[in-house]
């Protein structure tokens, strides 16, 4: 009597399966898995204190109308090993897209923006601040190797989209990479906020005089400044490579893309002249300086320094993915919306050892915000509160307030439980899925035979057959 009830739900989960398999297949054919490649930056040479902080136009980058799904970077030495921050501190490195003419000579490595502005575009992400410091596409620090970079399904951050270049122009990109070689540093954590009297120095790189009561910051440690080293330390000069690996897919309708927002709790909302091309923006310093808690009669663990800033959201959308950009000393930034709701914390992990990803003392990375799909909304013109914590139990120079999330337009539309199964997370591996169809057979076969049972029991009570009851 099983048979009938039983052979329909073996069918039924037979073809759960046989669609699961055909939905991968039919991902592979329309060139939708995963791509992924890895590049070296262009070389260069660190001694004991000395800096790296240059610009490199022009960089190794997947081609093509694609959508990224993660960027991930470190510091490595000639040997491919991965370097440790107390050894090479990195301050940050941004990748940033750009449009260049097709009819002139590559931007030179370096050269900074010597170049007439109409041989290139810059194409900045969709935030506020699109001063030259925060206009990249993807950036991180210290924290790189344990920060969570992945876009989760179906998002993408588009690239590539030949509607969105000019004409006469190309695709390209720029590589900031700002490291700082700590061994034998008189003062590491000095040298990495980047302190002026270790430096020695009283200009910055265009030689223009500091602020009197400049103590510290990017202004303090450019290219090919020096921190100071103990007295009669030694130590060679390494060469070392920005390793980066960036992962893709092919560009299709089923994608939906994000739009970049990077927030900085220095704004003060004073724009950037974009009619004259000056550059006269002075809201987003990118940096600041945290004094230390006992100037004003405060000392311990307790003393917390919070910066604030009230920052407009020029457009909309559904946020998926959100994280702050710290220095030592943070505790934690947290964005919030208009009503004090919290629209994503992140807050910092300190390493314990000496081993690269896991530094004492340095931050080792951020913590993520991957909302449910809807869950949190930002309206056109919605006034955020960019809130930035540190510990001032000692003085900090040069700390940064970042924050960066992704936002969406619109949510994937609502799927079937069968959709579920299929549409699973990037992360889930195969034999997970093949797990999720075996239990759902089991389940099938099982309620196969209750049913077969029940409809036994009821026939044998139709036909005057009382059954045994325990």
């Amino acid at each position: 009597m099983a048979g009938p009830y039983l052979g329909s739900l073996l069918s039924i989960s037979i073809l759960i399966l046989a669609f699961h398999t055909s939905y991968s297949q039919a991902s592979l054919e329309n060139g939708n898995e995963i791509k992924s490649a890895t590049f070296l930056s262009p070389k260069f040479v660190l001694g004991p204190g000395s800096v790296e902080n240059r610009f490199y136009y022009n960089i190794d980058f997947p081609r093509g109308h694609i959508a990224i799904k993660s960027f991930n970077a470190e510091v490595i030495d000639e040997a491919g090993n991965p370097v440790p921050l107390h050894e090479t501190y990195l301050h940050h490195w941004v990748v940033v897209r750009y449009y260049q003419r097709l009819d002139v000579a590559n931007i030179e490595n370096n050269d900074r923006l010597q170049v007439r502005q109409s041989d290139h575009l810059f194409a900045g992400n969709s935030g506020i601040c699109q001063g030259s410091l925060l206009r990249q596409y993807f950036g991180l620090g210290s924290e790189t190797r344990r920060t969570a970079t992945h876009v989760p399904d179906p998002y993408g951050i588009e690239i590539g989209n030949p509607a969105e270049i000019p004409a006469g122009y190309e695709e390209r990109w720029l590589l900031n990479v700002h490291a700082i070689d700590t061994r034998g540093a008189e003062d590491k954590l000095g040298c990495t906020e980047c302190r002026c009297d270790l430096y020695n120095v009283t200009v910055d790189e265009y030689d223009r005089p500091l602020r009197p009561d400049y103590k510290g910051g990017l202004f303090c440690c450019y290219d090919h400044t020096q921190c100071k080293v103990r007295t009669g330390f030694e130590g060679t000069s390494r060469s070392l490579y920005l390793r980066y690996t960036v992962k893709w897919i092919a560009w299709d309708s089923s994608i939906i893309p994000v739009k970049i927002f990077i927030f900085d709790v220095t704004d003060t909302g004073k724009r950037l002249n974009v009619s004259t091309g000056i550059n006269t923006e002075s809201g987003c310093q990118v940096e600041y300086e945290v004094e230390a808690c006992s100037t004003t009669g405060v000392t311990g663990n307790g003393c917390i320094h919070i910066k604030r800033t009230s920052l407009t959201m020029p457009t909309g959308g559904y946020v998926i993915y959100g994280v702050a950009h710290q220095h030592t000393g943070g505790v934690g930034s947290t964005l919030h919306g208009e009503d004090g709701r919290v629209i994503c914390t992140s807050v910092p992990t300190y390493g314990e050892g000496m081993e690269a990803g896991n530094e004492a003392g340095y931050i080792v990375g951020m913590s993520t915000c991957y909302p449910k799909p809807g869950s949190i909304e930002i309206a056109d013109g919605e006034r955020l509160i960019l809130e930035s914590k540190y510990s001032n139990a000692q003085k900090h120079t040069g700390v940064m307030g970042l924050f960066y999330i992704l936002v969406a337009d619109r949510t994937p539309k609502h799927t079937t439980f069968l959709d579920s199964l299929v549409h699973a997370h990037e992360s889930v591996e195969p034999s997970t899925h093949a797990w999720a169809v075996v239990v759902l057979l089991g389940f099938a076969i099982t309620v196969g035979v209750a049913a077969a049972v029940h409809s036994w029991l009821k026939k044998g009570n139709d036909d005057g057959y009382q059954p045994i009851r325990v």
